[in-house]
């Protein structure tokens, strides 16, 4: 007698399929991979012309909670604010690539040494890619993301447009974002009309920006405002990738 048909259904053996599925997987997750790596690169294109915005106002933006960004030209900021926050987060700006490496490894070996978490070490350009890519919080994952990401941005943008952006996507309190947006807030004028002293006390108010109130600082906040106007005086040719002569 003829043995009966095999069912339909039944040819393909159980391996076969788990294999087609973890190799369908494995497609998805290069795929997603490579997506995730070229994204930034896709978006500083963009953000070399177009007005961006950060994680943190799109995280705001989701919530429905109020957001006051102005975004403004860096002709149209105030050089005494330009000054401040590069003496105050970032005084090799116009020199390193994006990375301080100098400051990066001393920090390291202060860690590895004395075991404290690393600071200072963090330039505008890496700040900048924070705001745009990443998340905020202490990482040190995130603080590995920083690195290629402002390599590729101090390549792909000009120092100009990295301060540009910077200025403007920075947080000056709650829900207050860029350089307009906190001049008004605090002082009541436009981001072109900020004083020095004004000026610093925002560049000095970045590292906490929800505690320190630029219009009435603390004791503290007011002595790192003053420092920061002592040091602009005697800092030399800092300045001079981001002003234009």
């Amino acid at each position: 007698m003829a043995r009966p048909k095999a069912e339909a259904g039944k040819t393909r053996k159980p391996w076969t399929i788990s294999w087609f599925s973890k190799a369908l997987w494995k497609r998805i997750l290069l795929r997603g991979a490579i997506v995730l790596a070229l994204l930034p690169v896709a978006l500083t294109i963009i953000y070399s012309v177009v007005p961006p915005i950060s994680t943190l106002m799109i995280g705001r933006y989701a919530q429905l909670l109020w957001v006051d960004r102005q975004y403004t030209s860096l002709e149209d900021i105030s050089p005494n604010l330009v000054k401040s926050v590069i003496t105050s987060e970032d005084s090799h700006f116009c020199e390193h690539g994006g990375v301080d490496w100098t400051a990066l490894g001393d920090q390291i070996d202060i860690l590895i040494s004395e075991g404290e978490a690393a600071r200072g070490a963090s330039t505008l350009t890496m700040q900048t890619a924070k705001n745009l890519f990443l998340w905020n919080g202490r990482s040190y994952i995130r603080k590995g993301l920083e690195i290629p990401l402002a390599v590729l941005m101090d390549a792909m943008l000009t120092k100009r447009r990295i301060l540009e952006i910077y200025l403007n996507v920075a947080e000056w309190g709650e829900g207050i974002f860029g350089a307009e947006a906190a001049a008004q807030a605090w002082f009541g004028v436009n981001a072109k009309d900020l004083s020095r002293r004004q000026a610093a006390r925002l560049a000095t108010a970045l590292p906490n920006p929800h505690a320190r109130n630029p219009a009435k600082p603390s004791p503290g906040h007011r002595n790192l405002a003053a420092k920061n106007l002592k040091r602009i005086q005697v800092a030399g040719p800092i300045f001079e990738c981001a002003l234009r002569s």
